[in-house]
């Protein structure tokens, strides 16, 4: 740990893609604590409107519910797609049944910024995520401060106690906190701190390598009353159905609608297709 008790990088595989990607979230969280200091962000989450309760969207009797993801770029594919529109394609998500929407804000790896999320944030009435990689309380009040309803935990980025720190924060100002997690043991973390949503990533953080059963696998003893959430390598209504038959709540599908002709088309069919799925089991 360094001073501010954020973790050094040797303490998640030095030079990994995770590592480089957290060196570059802290330099940027310096520059923006700069130009707003902590007491302004402080005073606007004072008077800013309450965020909606994002679990009570996040699982519904009739099927599984897809979060659309607006990015432009991701360390495993690199360029994705330019999103000239974030708004545009957000509304289209909502369209399409979309129950939320992510927008991911990292800007070296991602290509994000803050002002797509402030773009689908005016845009849409649905719950937003504010999909930083979050490693100070900083950014837990600044995705506050920016009217996010939902807000990421990686649990690999967050090591012993400072996971639970962070979420009862996040819940304490108004957010809804989804723990993501990649392997047993931050399972096993992400509800021994008390987390109401979990979401499982396929894609190994460390080595960029999908695994098609990590659902399947780490599911099995998160409890029926915490939602599960599904992520990465998300493409085809049959990966949705498989994923619900497994026990997956919601889909996270980034990188397969916003490349895709007709993303509204694309959320469509994976939620019906799902929803069928959990209609006959």
């Amino acid at each position: 740990m360094n001073r501010s008790g954020t973790p050094r990088t040797g303490s998640m595989r030095s030079h990994s893609p995770l590592a480089t990607l957290m060196e570059g979230v802290r330099a940027d969280v310096v520059v923006r604590q700069l130009a707003v200091p902590f007491s302004d962000l402080r005073e606007r989450v004072s008077t800013a409107c309450r965020p909606v309760d994002a679990g009570a969207v996040l699982r519904g009797p009739d099927g599984v519910r897809v979060i659309g993801e607006v990015k432009r770029a991701d360390p495993a594919r690199g360029p994705l797609a330019d999103v000239p529109d974030p708004g545009a394609l957000a509304a289209a998500y909502v369209a399409g049944g979309a129950a939320a929407v992510s927008v991911v804000t990292e800007q070296r790896r991602h290509r994000g910024a803050q002002r797509d999320f402030d773009a689908v944030r005016a845009t849409v009435d649905v719950p937003v995520m504010l999909r930083d990689f979050v490693v100070t309380e900083y950014q837990v009040w600044e995705a506050r401060a920016r009217r996010a309803d939902l807000l990421p935990l990686m649990a690999a980025a967050l090591p012993g106690r400072k996971l639970e720190r962070f979420l009862h924060l996040a819940e304490d100002i108004g957010l809804t906190p989804v723990v993501e997690v990649h392997t047993e043991e931050q399972v096993t973390r992400a509800l021994a701190a008390d987390a109401r949503i979990i979401a499982i990533d396929a894609r190994d953080p460390h080595t960029l390598a999908l695994d098609p059963d990590a659902f399947a696998k780490l599911s099995a003893p998160v409890p029926p009353h915490v939602i599960r959430i599904a992520q990465s390598g998300i493409t085809t209504p049959a990966d949705a159905t498989t994923l619900r038959e497994a026990g997956a709540d919601t889909l996270l599908v980034g990188a397969a609608l916003g490349t895709s002709p007709s993303p509204a088309a694309l959320v469509t069919s994976l939620a019906e297709v799902s929803g069928a799925a959990a209609g006959e089991s």
